[in-house]
């Protein structure tokens, strides 16, 4: 059996294309989950919010964090924006400008900012070891015990949260929000941060009952309210959703697609290291080199063998004359 060049290339193209194919349709469904009735989330009602910082200080309370040199009741830290920290899940950013234009006299707009908990969350995606899962409540869990500190839940998350903890060069954990879980599944207990705001501008409960309140506040007051709900869609929904009566790029807020990162990347990534279907791919074509040359060297011998027998046979018979 003889097995020339072209034929080769042919088998192994289509040999590779059938094992990614097959994989990449199994791929395809992708492991994001539905937004049903159990999920929980929190309505941020930014016109609601008077920058009083005791959502951050409940959420130091909360998870045994580090005093930070200043109160909590100072507003000098409103000088610079911030973001949250390993030592700090939420903080209170705020942004110079009437909120609304029936509340002109106030002229700043207080934001909160934690983890958003995504529906379909790139930073569970992105995670090798499964250190961060989905809950079925719709929180975003980490497990410390089996994190490798690869970080890739940093790069991947859209919102920029996870935070690493660099001063622990021994057992470095990554940080963020975790919605208080213990206490929010299960016992209908408010997180740290919601239970904490005086004026009800953090408001915690099911996902479902949070958009159809956020829904019916636009309509009574749609003069207050920016008529879009931030977080409803954005990168394919989250846990946190905010009411805003200015523009989202004067408050900070980034401006995202509907769809979800994961959509857009797991195809591809549960092809490669899922299913194993390019590797398999690789070894199936080097294997298939290897026979070919093993073959071609066994031609080669047998043609070099059926050259010379005539010749040897010619020269017994004139020896034998």
């Amino acid at each position: 059996m003889s097995l020339d060049r072209r034929k080769f290339l042919k088998f192994a193209m289509v040999t590779s294309s059938s094992l990614a194919a097959g994989s990449l349709s199994r791929a395809s469904t992708g492991n994001g989950e539905e937004t049903g009735t159990e999920h929980v989330g929190c309505l941020v009602d930014t016109t609601l919010c008077i920058g009083c910082r005791q959502c951050e200080k409940a959420c130091n309370t909360r998870n045994q964090q580090p005093r930070p040199t200043e109160s909590f009741s100072t507003k000098t830290v409103f000088r610079n924006e911030r973001r949250h920290t390993d030592a700090s899940f939420t903080v209170v950013n705020e942004y110079p400008g009437p909120p609304s234009p029936d509340q002109s006299q106030k002229r700043n707009t207080y934001v909160k900012f934690q983890c958003m908990h995504c529906l379909d969350p790139a930073c569970v995606s992105g995670c090798i070891t499964g250190a961060l899962t989905k809950a079925r409540d719709g929180a975003v869990l980490y497990n410390a015990t089996i994190c490798i500190g690869c970080r890739y839940c940093m790069y991947a998350c859209p919102f920029q949260v996870p935070d690493y903890e660099y001063d622990d060069p021994l057992t470095p954990r990554v940080r963020k929000c975790e919605y208080c879980t213990d206490l929010a599944r299960g016992t209908g207990a408010n997180p740290a941060c919601a239970a904490a705001c005086p004026t009800e501008a953090v408001v915690f409960g099911k996902r479902a009952e949070l958009l159809e309140m956020a829904r019916a506040r636009i309509r009574q007051r749609p003069e207050r309210y920016v008529d879009h709900i931030y977080g409803e869609n954005e990168i394919g929904g989250t846990g946190w959703l905010y009411l805003t009566g200015r523009p989202l790029t004067e408050i900070g807020m980034l401006k995202l697609p509907e769809t979800a990162g994961p959509r857009l990347t797991e195809n591809i990534q549960h092809t490669i290291f899922r299913y194993g279907a390019i590797p398999f791919a690789i070894y199936g074509a080097l294997g298939a080199i290897m026979w070919f040359n093993h073959r071609k060297e066994e031609k080669k011998d047998t043609d070099s063998a059926s050259e010379h027998t005539p010749e040897e046979g010619g020269r017994h018979g004139s020896s034998r004359d």
